[in-house]
């Protein structure tokens, strides 16, 4: 682990509820877009998956889609809700508001996962962005030590972290709760069903 440690025990993260630049395949970063109709129906899809566990603390990035996302999984349990800026969206600069296949294949990338590799120089560094995500939720499952928190963010936000914890991406979907947690070969994310 570099920079930052990792965080002493498992904790719940989820990716906001879809937009319409998502439903139109944009990068979409700090662009504050709220989520759509069928962003909604996700956001109420993991209220219900995650129904039968406790949380104690929901923490959101600050942007539109990821509070509505929270709001709506808080609602049922009251579950107190915080808002975090080290949980904003990944910094894309100029790439912002791309067609990502347009991207891909000017750039003649293979796999979203190498957007890394072509970041303009106005962007936020990978680095720089798995060192805040690290951060922020060490210090939140460090101040709930016997609560269950649950994080709201982004996609690159949870890869970046996801890259720090487990050395590698995930397959990370809209709707779906995933858990972190610290194994003894190392830390794993799983999807909570």
């Amino acid at each position: 682990m570099n920079a930052t440690s990792a965080p002493s025990r498992a904790f719940l993260f989820v990716r906001h509820g879809a937009t319409d630049w998502n439903r139109d395949g944009r990068i979409q970063g700090r662009t504050d877009n709220p989520i759509n109709d069928e962003g909604i129906a996700q956001a109420f899809a993991i209220a219900r998956r995650l129904r039968p566990l406790r949380i104690d603390q929901i923490v959101t990035s600050p942007l539109l889609r990821a509070v509505k996302t929270a709001e709506i999984i808080a609602a049922p349990s009251a579950t107190p809700v915080a808002v975090d800026k080290e949980l904003i969206a990944f910094d894309y600069g100029n790439l912002e508001g791309q067609v990502i296949t347009d991207t891909m294949r000017t750039h003649g990338l293979m796999s979203v996962q190498d957007f890394v590799s072509i970041l303009p120089l106005d962007s936020e560094s990978w680095t720089s962005a798995g060192d805040r995500v690290l951060r922020c939720v060490g210090r939140w499952v460090s101040a709930r030590p016997q609560g269950t928190v649950l994080f709201v963010s982004h996609d690159l936000i949870m890869q970046a972290l996801a890259t720090k914890l487990c050395g590698k991406w995930f397959a990370n979907r809209y709707g779906t709760p995933y858990r972190f947690a610290p194994t003894d070969e190392g830390w794993v994310v799983d999807e909570i069903y």
